[in-house]
């Protein structure tokens, strides 16, 4: 039986969710990138502190940096998506508009690169020694392989949150799961990969540093992680995702399609006053 969304997705321009995508993407990478210069650049106090237990904490602040963007206002407005593989991911739920898709991904893209230049502003010297936390493949793998490997941690991301959006029970707790979720794949790929999970991550830094030499892998490798979740996920015919939100929140209004309570729009709220009238 097809599932149908009480609310579908919405065409239009949506300037206040491109907006909110731009300054959450360009927050994600401020906080997480700081968390990397701060562990690993010159003379970072945590320098006696082995690099496993470095990696884990990096993790932890770089996914925890996500996780509050998802919970915050703009968050909670846009859905927090922070990543073109995510945005694209639901579009094949049918709950991102063709529209939204070019406005999310534009505003993803363009706040990585502001945010990675906060970044070089803010750590100047150890920023630059690290490249401005751009991603490059490690541990001796080829290009390939690193695109291989970065495909299987983003596919566990993006089945992961299909999962958990498909169900009302769990949705709410999609940004504490992917905290977790994240910073154990952080923790154990970022020595082979950097773990990028994220086209739009990769891209601040590659333009900032410059630093280009890797970037198709981070671009290919996620687009095909996604497209194996979501591969995946179609398997399961009884399972369906309800939000496009990575934190539902029925305050605020959803240009996204939902089965879930939302706030009426102005669309809506222009279309009820045409019945109306």
């Amino acid at each position: 039986m097809e599932h149908t969304d009480a609310l579908p997705a919405q065409s239009g321009v949506h300037l206040v969710e491109w907006a909110c995508e731009f300054a959450g993407t360009a927050a994600l990478l401020v906080g997480g990138l700081s968390a990397v210069c701060f562990d690993f650049g010159p003379g970072t106090p945590l320098h006696a502190v082995p690099h496993s237990a470095r990696l884990l904490i990096t993790g932890l602040l770089f996914a925890g940096t996500g996780s509050l963007i998802a919970i915050s206002p703009p968050g909670r407005r846009s859905g927090a998506h922070i990543n073109p593989v995510v945005t694209l991911a639901f579009w094949t739920q049918r709950k991102v508009h063709p529209h939204d898709v070019f406005g999310y991904v534009i505003a993803q893209c363009t706040g990585a690169i502001l945010g990675a230049a906060i970044v070089r502003l803010l750590w100047q010297h150890k920023a630059s020694v690290l490249d401005v936390g751009a991603t490059t493949p490690g541990r001796g793998l080829s290009d390939p392989e690193a695109a291989l490997v970065e495909a299987l941690m983003t596919a566990i991301l993006i089945i992961t949150i299909l999962f958990m959006t498909s169900s009302a029970r769990t949705a709410r707790w999609t940004p504490l799961v992917l905290w977790l979720v994240i910073a154990t794949l952080v923790w154990q790929g970022a020595p082979y990969t950097g773990t990028s999970l994220n086209p739009a991550r990769s891209l601040g830094p590659a333009l900032v540093a410059p630093l280009w030499s890797h970037f198709e892998v981070y671009v290919a490798g996620p687009l095909l992680g996604g497209a194996v979740a979501v591969a995946v996920f179609a398997a399961f015919r009884d399972r369906h995702v309800l939000t496009a939100k990575l934190f539902h929140d029925p305050a605020y209004p959803s240009t996204l399609a939902t089965s879930l309570p939302t706030a009426p729009g102005p669309d809506a709220a222009r279309r009820l006053s045409g019945s109306a009238g």
